[in-house]
Order: C-alpha cells, then structure tokens, then sequence
C-alpha cells in the first residue's frame, strides 16, 4: 500500500478516528466506572457503619470504661468479612476500642471527621487521612437504650483500593480497545478497497484531473451534450447544449421533459437500444440527434444525447462540394489531356507525323502561353493553381474564363490563411460559372481580377449572367439565401462571408460592365 495512495491514506485517517474515539470512549467510561465504584463502595462503608453500631455486643462493650476483646473480635471479623481496610470503634471521648492495629487501641482516633456522629447523632461519608492512609470513611453514631451517643462506627476503604478496583473492573476496557483497534483496521482496509474499487482504481487527483479534462472536453465540443439519470434529471449540460436551447440559465438539475418536451431520452432508457442519426426539432431548430443509453453493471442508469444543428451540417456538405469541384476541376484538366493522348495515338498509328508534331507544338504553345500568363500576373502559387484548375474547369463548361491583364499578385506571407481566401475565390468563380451556364455558349464570360496592394489584396469575379434580383441583394450573405433552390443551397455566399470576416475583409456586389453581378471583395496582407 503506497504512502500517498488513496487506500493508505483512508485507511490512516479511519486508524487515528478510531483511535481517538476509543480513547474518548475510554476515559469517559473509565470515570464513569470509578464513580460507580466510589458510590458502591460509599453505600457499602455507611451501611456497614450502621449495622456495627447497633450491634448490641458493640453497645454493651463501649458502656464499659475499658475496651474488651468482644469488641475487637466483632470489629475484625466484619472487616474481613466486607473486606474494608479497617473498622475502628471509638466512645464518645473518640478512644478506640477497636482498630486493626491492636497496638492503636485505647488511642485516640485520627481524622477529626467525628463531630457530626457524636455531636449531631448523624450517619454519612466522610474523606479523611488516617493512620493507614487516605481513605473513605463511612461513620454511624452508636446510641444506647435511652438514646445517648456512647460512641462512634468508622468503616473505611483506602483510596488506594478503590483505584485497584476501578482498574480491575477497567481491564475489560482495554480488552475491548485492543480488540476495536484490529477490527477497525480490519474495517478500514476493506472498505479503502472497497472504496478504490467503486472509483475505478483512481486516486482523488487522477479524478480531478480526469474531471477537469472532462469538462475541458465538453465545453470545446459544437455539438451540445446532455446526459439524464433514470428519473430524467439533467445530470450534465454543457454550453453548447445551452445555447441551442437557447436558456438564459443552465438547465442542469432540472427534468429532460422541461427543457426538450418532444425528448426521447426516456424511450431510449425503457429499450435500452441507441438512436443514432436522428431528425428533431428543438426550439424551432432542426438538429441532427443521437442518443446513447448510459449502462452500469448490466442496468440502464441514464442517458446521453447529443445534437447538432442541421444547418452546420449542411455547412459542412457545402465545403466539402467545394472540394469535390476543386477535384472535378483536376478531372476535366486530366480529361482533356486524354482526349490530347488519344488523337496524338491515333495520328501515328495512321502514319501522319506531321499532324501529330503540329497539334504537340499548337498545345504546348497554347498551355505554355496560358501558364506563362498566369505566373507572370499571379505569381502565389495557391492562388495561381486555383486559376488553373478552373480555366480546364471553365473548358469543360464551355466558359469563357478571363484572366485580367491588369492583374498582378506577388506570393503572399505565410501567415495569411490561404485556405480561406481559396474557399472565398472557388465559391465566387463556382457560383459565376453557375450564372452563366444558361446562357449561349458564345455569351458564357466569366472574369477575374486580382491586384496586390501594398497592404491589402483586391479581387474582382464578375460574369455576364442576369446579375442579382435588388429585393435580395441586402441579405444575400444569410444562410438559405440563394436564387436557386433555397431548401438545398443558399450557403456558398454565407461561407464566403464568413471567412472573409476571420480575414478582416469585405466584400460588395456592384453590376459589372458584363451585364451580371460583380463581386468586390478585399483583404488585408498583415491579416
């Protein structure tokens, strides 16, 4: 058992209560006991007394002048009989007539502890030094026939005694502690594993670890996270699961059914099976729910669930299409340059040579003008591969893609997020070639500029399409907002926003000299 582990330290601090209530218990049963023997022994010294002194051998023996052996004989019979330290009989002048000390009879009687048993007649307890030591005394007056006191009983127990017999009676006390002690540290040691085991084997600061990494996880988590008991209390909520519910205070502690009415929590703790990848509405928003049944020891004890609103989902589709053209933009270019091979192998295998070589210099002539365009204007390499992919892209669209000559952008720095600034220029150029694709082939133009400030970067994407309806134009940049099918896009324009807000840009939407919409955005070089 480790000195700092939870099991030793449980178990010392269980050792050192136990002990201290033990001694506790001791002492304060150690004196209770040694005020019941005082009042036992006080009660037995009186008594004795009283039955002495109305001995009638004892009465005849003190109206004699001088002591008889009767009188020491009664006297040291009862002693021993009582077991008392001594019984001393004395006349009213307090002369013994009996002591245990043969030698001390016809002396005087030590204590001055007489007076009120030859003065006031009375029979009590007294504490006194004698000749044999500190003791209890238990005094009786001894009255004759007509009433008169003729002498004095004193039958007393030495101190020394008394605190023999507490320790007598005592004994069994420690028999008991002794016997307390190895039950508690038997108690002790089975219940710190107990306990060990019901924490999983987890000391308290591996706990506090693991609760803080917990709620760190909880909190950095979108989605929002709420867990029930098995009465549909809420139990753990974290903050995103606050603000899709949209409360203004946290709803931990209070039932599932307050919060979310439509739950399925409770059907999923009553089946014990999961529901994953659920459709639900909740505070008029529609999210995307799972929902996990809490298991300990083979019995369902709770619930978890966790949601998302759809509508970031969608986001995320959205991106991904993104990428997805990006790639179709890479196909149409590795297409073309099949078709490419394919007439080059069919002009040799026909033995027209010439043609061949002509069509391999009349592409390289045109790929090398347009690549050499393009680096000389655009010379980031990002920026310039985009351009690329979608001059094969609008090939394969039958777009005109035009390049600005007046472009011009030097390779920017590294701490510019490139990514967002292609995803803002692919969802422009993407939705541009989707504002034309109605059109004649002939009429089909799209246009880039881009031109590098000193401190900020400038790009224009216009096409020659019917341009944007005025009534939509303020809330263009909003999700679901779109000219096409608003249930299924209507977030191309929302995502470039807002990753031009995470650059510092802008953006604007003018009517370009094509005849559509021309999109004017900026961004600053330093972020």
């Amino acid at each position: 058992m480790e000195r700092n582990s939870l099991n030793f330290r449980f178990f010392k601090y269980n050792i050192v209560l136990a002990v201290m209530i033990l001694i506790v218990i001791l002492v304060s049963t150690y004196f209770i006991i040694a005020e019941i023997v005082e009042e036992e022994i006080e009660d037995r010294a009186l008594g004795i007394a009283q039955v002495v002194s109305q001995h009638p051998a004892v009465i005849e023996g003190l109206k004699q002048p001088t002591t008889s052996p009767e009188i020491q004989k009664i006297a040291l019979q009862i002693q021993q009989n009582v077991n008392a330290e001594y019984v001393v009989i004395g006349d009213e002048r307090e002369i013994r007539y009996a002591h245990p000390v043969k030698e001390r009879i016809g002396e005087k009687m030590v204590g001055d502890d007489n007076a009120k048993a030859l003065i006031d007649g009375e029979a009590y307890i007294s504490v006194a030094e004698g000749t044999l030591g500190k003791a209890l005394r238990g005094k009786a007056p001894v009255k004759d026939e007509n009433g008169k006191i003729i002498g004095v009983v004193s039958v007393g127990f030495l101190y020394t005694d008394i605190f023999s017999a507490n320790i007598d009676y005592s004994k069994y006390l420690v028999i008991l502690f002794l016997f307390t002690i190895i039950l508690s540290i038997f108690l002790s040691s089975y219940f710190s594993n107990k306990i060990k085991v019901q924490l999983l084997n987890y000391e308290p600061q591996e706990i506090v670890k693991i609760l803080s990494e917990r709620n760190a996880i909880l909190e950095s988590i979108r989605e929002g996270i709420i867990m029930v008991d098995r009465k549909g209390t809420i139990t753990l909520i974290n903050h995103s699961a606050n603000a899709i519910l949209k409360s203004q205070e946290s709803a931990l502690g209070k039932n599932i059914s307050e919060v979310i009415p439509n739950t399925h929590l409770m059907k999923v703790m009553e089946s014990g099976r999961e529901q994953l990848d659920r459709m639900m509405t909740i505070n008029g928003v529609k999210t995307l729910v799972n929902r996990l049944p809490i298991i300990n020891n083979g019995e369902v004890t709770g619930a978890v669930s966790s949601f998302r609103p759809f509508e970031e989902i969608d986001l995320v589709a959205n991106e991904l299409s993104q990428v997805k053209q990006y790639i179709e933009s890479l196909r149409a270019q590795t297409h073309e340059y099949n078709n490419f091979l394919y007439t080059i192998s069919g002009l040799i295998q026909l033995n027209e040579y010439d043609e061949a070589v002509s069509l391999i210099h009349s592409e390289r002539l045109g790929n090398h003008a347009l690549i050499s365009f393009i680096n000389e204007k655009i010379q980031d390499t990002f920026i310039s591969g985009l351009i690329i992919g979608f001059y094969n892209r609008a090939k394969e669209l039958k777009v005109t893609l035009l390049l600005d000559e007046d472009s011009f952008c030097g390779k920017l720095g590294q701490h510019l997020e490139k990514h967002l600034l292609i995803s803002v220029l692919g969802n422009l150029v993407t939705n541009a070639f989707e504002a034309v694709e109605h059109l004649d082939e002939e009429e089909r133009i799209v246009r880039i500029y881009i031109y590098e400030y000193e401190k900020e970067v400038i790009c224009e994407i216009e096409d020659s399409g019917n341009g944007i309806d005025q009534r939509v134009i303020n809330n263009l940049f909003e999700k679901k907002q779109s000219t096409k099918d608003k249930e299924h896009r209507g977030y191309g324009l929302y995502i470039v926003n807002e990753n031009l807000k995470k650059l510092n840009g802008s953006i604007a939407i003018e009517s370009g000299e094509l005849g559509g919409a021309l999109f004017i955005f900026s961004i600053p070089k330093e972020g």
